[in-house]
């Protein structure tokens, strides 16, 4: 009989997926307070109409361009948060789906309060690993490497955009100076 008690803990350990909802309905889109001023929410309106295709002028912007209108606002999503302020949508439905202005400024508050944006030490600390002679620099063709293949990977052409007159006539980068290029924009 004491074997089957632990049985249904594990079962409402299982159970355990009920906190995911709850994490859905923190972005339930009409319960986020807009805390933007109304000179700010002008400004976006209007770098929003820049990005809308509609034939008509709907001012509505595609699922897919969503992150890039961020980005244009000054916010630093990750393809990820962006996924996620947008419901999950399926990867056909990105270019079709269609956002307005008014749905889109709560997903724009919920990003900017919600920055876990790392610092200048926090990138520095996380190229030093690459440094292998204790120099201050990192091999310009690895660092291209990490790019294109890990975490967010970055095309060839975004990776090329980047490293523009950061290498030295070695190859090699100093990756102090390198954060500091990509944190100033």
């Amino acid at each position: 009989m004491a074997p089957k008690k632990p049985e249904p803990k594990k079962e409402a350990v299982k159970a355990s997926p009920e906190p995911e909802p709850a994490k859905e309905t923190d972005l339930d889109l009409h319960s986020i307070k807009i805390e933007f001023t109304a000179d700010q929410i002008e400004e976006f309106k209007e770098a929003f109409q820049l990005f809308d295709r509609t034939p008509e002028n709907q001012v509505k912007i595609t699922y897919s361009q969503c992150g890039d209108v961020m980005r244009a606002l000054g916010q630093n999503p990750t393809n990820a948060d962006v996924h996620r302020v947008l419901g999950r949508p399926k990867a056909e439905d990105m270019d079709s789906k269609l956002v307005d202005f008014e749905t889109f400024l709560p997903m724009l508050q919920h990003v900017a309060q919600s920055k876990d944006q790392g610092t200048y030490e926090d990138f520095v600390e996380g190229l030093r690993v690459f440094d292998k002679e204790g120099n201050g620099t990192v091999m310009g063709a690895e660092l291209r490497h990490v790019l294109a293949t890990l975490g967010e990977k970055m095309t060839e052409g975004e990776v090329d955009q980047l490293m523009i007159g950061q290498e030295d006539a070695n190859g090699c980068i100093n990756y102090e100076a390198f954060v500091k290029h990509i944190m100033a924009g």
